[in-house]
């Protein structure tokens, strides 16, 4: 590659820009311009990719919704009445709490489908119940935080699955109900590792809820605990698209939070909104300039070429897609999960449908990769938010936070060597890839 060719030079204006502290958004317009100007080509198309992308994606709609419903639960009493649940469910066994923690973000990752959100919404109030008489280390109830807020994004609804639905024009239901088996197989590696910790480590065992007790709490979760029914019912039945489950989510949280639970204030509603709009302008300037990006990588043929050089090398699906997880799990060490589903991957989707491989496990994969990134030293966004909630040191929480990212990567093994764990439930329910 020519160094000092319009798209070298655009690239390395992307780069000292985000590395100079400008959102990564904002730099991929500005070095798109750039490359424009360069080019010769109109700069007005940077504009007209903007607008299109944004205005025509009727699926974007999906983000602003589940992002406001995460908001409206963490306003309310709702994560109370389900960490109640939880822990009348799984607490009463050794390393119950710690159970707790994994169970409530599987449930919760059927309301909010943000790994953020998860994390931000029970972080604070796990990392209490977890560590209150010295119950269990701070670095580890953290770690433990961390990782299980991964969930939140597989188990539908999902963000990044929506996202990835945009990018690769796979469909954005079966996405949704393929991820279900993978986010509970994740869930499942963790619950491993945290029955292993419990016996070596000696973790306690709570007072067991009396079953007397178990219809009462039962009943006060229960609305909350029908809202992925409800959506995945929907779906399924056709009664909704995931776009407009997107905003039945929203309205029902709304509906659970103000009129149910009477749990909201008109403060906290005011405040969940506009926490909500600018989560949503921080992605939608992200996604902007990925679109506009993209624009200038498809104008220089690289999704094409890179394919042919992949082709070229005569790979099997299958090392492609082992590839595709070093190459992701690397990346993920340094970047940000959104930015390599709206940048890096689009280049990958060309050369992985040309071999056959299936755009819904493709997707699948991807996406547990990336929010593995999440968790994985040096730059995991999560780290970095449990090191603040929790007020433990980084390299602390790193520490307990492997044993449960080498359990995921294992996970995420089987979800590629075995197609079929992301795939039969789609397929069960009419899915013909």
């Amino acid at each position: 590659m020519n160094l000092a060719s319009p798209f070298s030079l655009s690239v390395v204006a992307i780069t000292a820009l985000a590395l100079l502290g400008l959102p990564i958004g904002h730099s991929m317009i500005a070095g798109s311009i750039l490359y424009l100007w360069l080019a010769g080509l109109d700069m007005g198309t940077s504009a007209e990719q903007l607008l299109n992308g944004l205005y025509t994606s009727y699926i974007l709609l999906a983000v602003p919704m589940f992002i406001l419903a995460a908001e409206l639960m963490n306003a309310g009493t709702m994560t109370d009445r389900l960490l109640q649940f939880c822990n009348a469910v799984v607490g009463r066994f050794r390393g119950g709490l710690a159970q707790v923690n994994v169970l409530q973000s599987i449930i919760f990752a059927g309301m909010s489908g943000s790994a953020i959100a998860d994390a931000a919404g029970t972080g604070k109030m796990m990392q209490k119940l977890m560590t209150t008489d010295g119950k269990y280390p701070a670095s580890y109830a953290a770690a433990l935080t961390a990782v299980t807020s991964v969930i939140g994004p597989i188990i539908p609804p999902s963000i990044p699955l929506v996202i990835y639905a945009l990018i690769s024009d796979a469909s954005i239901g079966y996405l949704f109900i393929a991820g279900i088996v993978p986010g509970l197989l994740l869930a499942l590696s963790q619950m491993i590792i945290v029955a292993i910790d419990a016996r070596r480590k000696n973790f306690p065992v709570e007072k067991p809820v009396p079953l007397r007790e178990f219809p009462g709490i039962t009943l006060r979760a229960f609305p909350a605990l029908m809202l992925p029914v409800v959506l995945l019912v929907g779906i399924r039945g056709g009664v909704m698209t995931p776009t407009e489950a997107a905003a039945v989510a929203a309205g029902y949280a709304l509906l659970i939070s103000v009129a149910i639970y009477r749990s909201v204030t008109p403060g906290q509603l005011y405040h969940a909104l506009l926490n909500s709009a600018r989560t949503t302008a921080s992605i939608g300037m992200l996604i902007a300039g990925a679109l506009v990006f993209n624009y200038v990588v498809t104008v220089e043929n690289i999704p094409q070429s890179l394919s042919v050089i992949l082709q070229s090398w005569d790979l099997s699906p299958m090392g492609f897609l082992i590839l595709v997880n070093i190459l992701l799990l690397i990346l993920g060490c340094v970047l940000e999960g959104t930015t390599i589903l709206l940048v890096i991957v689009p280049v990958l989707i060309p050369t992985a449908k040309a071999l056959g491989v299936d755009m819904v496990h493709f997707g699948v994969m991807v996406v547990v990769n990336i929010m593995l990134g999440l968790v994985t030293p040096p730059y995991g966004l999560l780290l970095f938010i449990m090191t603040r909630i929790a007020e433990v040191p980084l390299r602390d929480l790193v520490h307990e936070v492997m044993p449960f990212l080498y359990a995921m990567i294992a996970a995420l093994m089987l979800i590629t060597f075995f197609p079929s764990l992301v795939l039969w439930l789609p397929r069960l329910l009419g899915y013909q890839g």
